[in-house]
Parts: C-alpha cells; structure tokens; sequence
C-alpha cells in the first residue's frame, strides 16, 4: 500500500515537472516572437518594409503592423479555447507553438520593399496575423497545463514559473537583437536583422518535442463530460462579470509594457538621443531581475492573496510611468537601467506573475480555457496593440513631448486599479470547483 502512494506521489511530481515545462517552453517562444517583433518594428522595420514617408508615419506603420497580431489573438482565444474545453489543453498546445514560431520563422525570410514593393508590407503583416492566432490561443493552455497540475496551496509559484517564459523571452529577444546591432547599419539592414527571427526555428522544435507526450490536465478530466458544446456562450452567460473584470485588469500591464518598451526606445532613441545599446541592455538586466522575482511574487500571492500584490503592481506603475520618461532624459545610464528594472520586475511584474493564476480562478474548468484566453487576448487588443502607434501619436501632437504619454498610462492604470477592487479574492478556492 505504501509503495503504491509513494508510486503515486512520484508519478504527480514527474506530471507536475514535466507541465511546468512545456508551459514555460511554449510562454517563452510566446514572448520570444512577441518581442522580438516590438523591437524589430521600432528601430528596422520603418526603414525596411514601410520607406517613403516620414519617420514619424513610417513608425506608425510599422506599430500598425505590429499592432496587427493583436487582431487575430482573440480569435485564437475563442478558436482554441472552445476544443481546449472541450478535447483537452494538450492537443491545441501543439497547434499553436507551430503556429507561433513559424510565423516569427517566416518573417526572417520576407523579401523587404526594396526587393518587392508593397507586397512586402503586405506578408510581413499576414505573418504577424498568424503569429497572433497561435499567441491567441498559447497564454490560456499554457497556463492551465502549469495550475491544473499545481499542488494545492503553490498556484501562485505554479502559476508564476508558466510566466518566467515572458522575461526569458524577452531577455532572449533583447540580447541577440542587442548583439545583431552590434554590427554596421547597413549589414543590419542587409541581412543580420533576419537572425533573430529564423533562430524561432529551432525553438519551435524543441518546445514541440517537449510537449508531445505530455498527459492531459486532471481537472480537465474529472469534467471532461460536462464540457458545453459552445463553451464561449457558456462563458458569456456565466461569468459576464469575470470576463470584464479580468480584461480590464490587465489593461495596466499591457499599456505600461508597450510604452516603456516598443515606444519607449523608440522615442528614447529617436527623440531622446540615447544609444539603442542602453535601452537594450535596460532591458536584458530588468528581464534578469524579473527572472528571480516572478516566483516571489507568486509565492507572496499565495501566502497574503492576489489582490493585495497585484495591487501593489498597478500602483508603481500608475506612479512611477509619471517619472520614467524624466529620467530617461538625464541620459544617465545608472538612473535609466534602474527606472527600467523597477518599471518592469517590480511594476508590471507584480501584476504578470499571477495574472495567469488569478484569471483562471474567475473561471469554470469548463470555460476556464475560453475565459483565460478571451479574457487575456481582449485586454492585449484593447490595451497592447494601438499603444506604441497612439503613444507616437500624441507625442506627435504635442511637439514629441512625452507627458500625454505618461498622463495616457496613468489613466489606463486607474482603470485596472477599479477592476481589481472589484474582484473577488481567489487564492483559496478550488480550482476544481465553479467560481461563486
């Protein structure tokens, strides 16, 4: 009897290692793709894929592009969301890693405008749509293999370990663009800027074979039966509530990433004269720190709740966006990598380390994929996708002054603040169990 509890135990210790990482491995080329694009469309793309008009319009261009991918990821949300309810996390995990990395793949191949006009514009957005529909329905399957897997009490580590894939991504994507800008302009723009996106390749057959054998969750299949046969109208008429909640919530975290990243070095670049090295390198170090700190803060949220510390991460952004742009203007590179490290490791990631867990403990497990995904690709379409190009806007307007910018960020996080007053605390219920 004993050998077979330890058997057991045993058993569930290797299930729980092995979903950790194939939901990491899949977050990670998730951001890896998501940001490397960002970064590819503030500081190449212009020049590359949308030459012939001004600097500031071949910019909006370029963040329209990337502000593309966010029109497909609610439909991937829903798309893989309802058969994920309804046959399973894994068998759509699969699907949509190939879906991302070869989008990301296919975009270091494209001929740019020079080589074919505006056709090259025209792939170039078409990939990103693909890359939107497989990051569509990532977060949410991603997510549940880690917290339908998580011993009781550590949804919170669980939850968070699933979103280190985001500053390993972006930590990757940072430091080999870093590197690839290391070398002259114009072999950049010639050649080197496609290495980074072919490298998603190879990423995308490890994440893929590290997940083909992996069992399906158990709270899927003690409800497997129950599952709707339209799970999105199921969510829609038991958890209207949730679903505003939760994308209004993560509207902070989406506004705030996209100004102080895709359009913060931009601007601090072009508006600002600091060398692309700096902000780069703010980012690398800022990714590092956030490495070590979202299992922290995963832990703490377990411990004292999600609110309090989610909270806690809407307020330093709120504030501090107020000060990030002042300071990235003294050009001192200490007082630039730290207002970066603290902006993103501690801001953003107090809200990023739990919102897979918190989300997911607003929904059903019937809808839980559905809810997770709707909730979280509505927020980045809302939130993410016109930031850069409505931040470029407005500093536009009023003479590239970035405090419309700021004051824009502020707001947002006002919004997210009252959406979380508003939810109910999560950490000690059921995952199992409907939400009240």
């Amino acid at each position: 009897m004993a050998d077979a509890s330890s058997d057991t135990a045993t058993g569930s210790r290797i299930t729980t290692r092995r979903a950790l990482i194939a939901s990491v491995s899949g977050s990670f080329l998730e951001w890896y793709d998501f940001y490397l694009f960002g970064i590819a469309a503030g500081l190449v793309f212009p020049s590359l894929f949308f030459p012939g008009a001004s600097p500031t319009v071949a910019m909006i261009q370029s963040f329209g592009a990337f502000a593309g991918g966010f029109l497909t990821r609610p439909i991937g949300a829903v798309l893989f969301g309802h058969f994920g309810d309804r046959i399973g996390r894994r068998r759509m995990l699969m699907i949509t890693v190939m879906l991302m990395g070869g989008g990301t793949f296919f975009i270091g191949l494209l001929p740019t405008y020079s080589s074919i006009g505006v056709l090259a514009p025209i792939l170039l957005i078409v990939f990103r749509l693909v890359q939107g529909l497989g990051i569509g329905g990532e977060f949410g399957g991603g997510a549940l293999v880690a917290l339908e897997n998580a011993p009781k009490g550590k949804r919170g580590v669980m939850g968070s370990i699933h979103q280190m894939g985001t500053p390993i991504g972006l930590l990757t994507a940072t430091g080999v663009f870093a590197l690839v800008q290391l070398l002259p302009d114009s072999t950049v723009e010639g050649w080197a800027w496609r290495i980074p996106f072919l490298l998603s390749g190879l990423f995308v057959f490890v994440a893929f074979y590290i997940r083909r054998n992996l069992p399906e969750t158990a709270a899927f299949t003690d409800e497997e039966r129950s599952a709707p046969k339209f799970p999105f109208l199921t969510l829609l008429r038991e958890h209207p509530k949730n679903i505003l909640i939760a994308t209004g919530a993560r509207l902070a975290d989406a506004v705030t990433f996209n100004v102080i990243n895709v359009f913060g070095i931009a601007f601090a670049t072009t508006q600002l004269g600091l060398p692309e090295h700096m902000m780069l390198t703010g980012f690398v170090l800022a990714s590092a720190v956030e490495i070590a700190t979202i299992p922290i803060i995963g832990h703490i949220s377990d411990r004292i709740g999600r609110k309090p510390v989610y909270l806690f991460g809407i307020a330093v952004c709120g504030t501090l966006g107020f000060a990030y742009f002042p300071i990235l203007e003294t050009g001192n590179t200490l007082a630039v990598w730290t207002i970066i490290i603290v902006m993103l490791a501690v801001g953003t990631g107090c809200m990023f380390a739990i919102q897979g867990t918190l989300f997911a403990e607003l929904f059903a497990t019937h809808t839980r994929y559905t809810g997770l995904g709707v909730a979280y690709q509505s927020s980045a379409l809302i939130g993410g996708a016109p930031t850069p190009a409505i931040a470029t806007a407005l500093a536009a307007a009023f003479s590239q002054s970035y405090w419309p910018v700021a004051i824009y960020m502020g707001v947002v996080c006002v919004v997210s603040f009252g959406c979380i007053l508003l939810a109910s605390e999560t950490y000690r219920d059921d995952l199992v169990s409907s939400p009240q």
